[in-house]
């Protein structure tokens, strides 16, 4: 009897697993897809009618879903490069080998710890008119009128924007730290005794051994910010005048606000193809990074 090179038993360890995912999130994702080429409310009861690619046609000229999609696209470009910049330079500081060093990587990553729902409502508490920012600029510089930092349209989405920051710089760190503490001390040490030191050292050494770093860096948290969600509902609701509207809040909006669902599901196959795009590219950064 022929056996075969390929036991069962890791598909048989597999198997709770992938049930678990095909029913939380292949199966509905399947459906999403079906229900965008169709016309459909939240009364799940009644015939879907099939609309072909009418749905797509819309998304297409839809003004709104186009001003959504920059949206994101700023807040993306808004939050990316400073997370990866700040996060490095945070990992390059706590690379060090000082008294309480510990307590300080533990107090950069505390942040990460955070509920997503307390820190929107904390800082929404920061913002607020009468709160902790307006009255220290009041005490500080005698501003008599204070700023709206959630509801000036102009500055709502960069003070959500610093609410992402805050929450994840600390988990980038921990990344760039790990890429830091596998760099040879030698090399260091010789760039030293070749008269190379201070920011020199970094420019030349740390930046492009952890190039594979920033690109992931930069791919995950743009990931991440592609598909933000509970600081603009928790903090603005997409508001003042739709100018923090995000694409999963109009997701949102869409499916439990206008009720519908249809409309909302092809939102949210652009939202995938966007998200899918940015994973494909970080698996091809991963692999050339394997390659050098």
């Amino acid at each position: 009897m022929i056996q075969s090179s390929r036991p069962a038993a890791p598909w048989l360890f597999l198997m709770p697993a992938l049930l678990l995912l095909s029913l939380s999130v292949l199966i509905p994702a399947l459906l999403a897809l079906l229900m965008s080429f169709t016309r459909s409310g939240l009364d799940m009861g009644e015939p879907l009618a099939w609309v072909g690619l009418s749905n797509l046609q819309r998304l297409w000229a839809d003004a709104t879903f186009m001003r959504v999609l920059g949206t994101t696209m700023l807040y993306l470009v808004g939050v990316v490069p400073p997370i990866v910049v700040s996060s490095l330079g945070l990992a390059i500081l706590v690379n060090r080998q000082l008294p309480g060093i510990r307590l300080l990587r533990a107090a950069y990553y505390t942040p990460v710890l955070v509920s997503i729902v307390v820190a929107a409502i904390a800082f929404r508490w920061l913002y607020g008119e009468n709160g902790l920012l307006n009255g220290l600029l009041s005490t500080w510089l005698g501003a008599d009128t204070p700023i709206g930092f959630l509801t000036d349209p102009r500055l709502a989405l960069v003070s959500v924007m610093v609410v992402t920051f805050w929450k994840g710089i600390g988990y980038y760190m921990v990344i760039f730290l790990a890429g830091l503490q596998g760099i040879p001390r030698e090399l260091y040490e010789a760039a030293a005794l070749d008269g190379c030191r201070g920011w020199r050292v970094h420019l030349h050494i740390t930046l492009p051994l952890l190039r594979p770093y920033v690109a992931l860096v930069a791919i995950i948290s743009a990931i991440a910010a592609t598909k933000v969600f509970e600081e603009v509902f928790l903090m603005t609701q997409g508001g003042p005048a739709d100018s923090t509207r995000t694409l999963v809040y109009y997701v949102y909006d869409q499916a439990f606000q206008e009720l519908d669902i249809s409309y909302a599901c092809t939102v949210g196959l652009a939202l995938f193809l966007l998200v899918m795009l940015l994973t494909l590219l970080r698996f091809s950064v991963a692999q050339s990074s394997r390659s050098l």
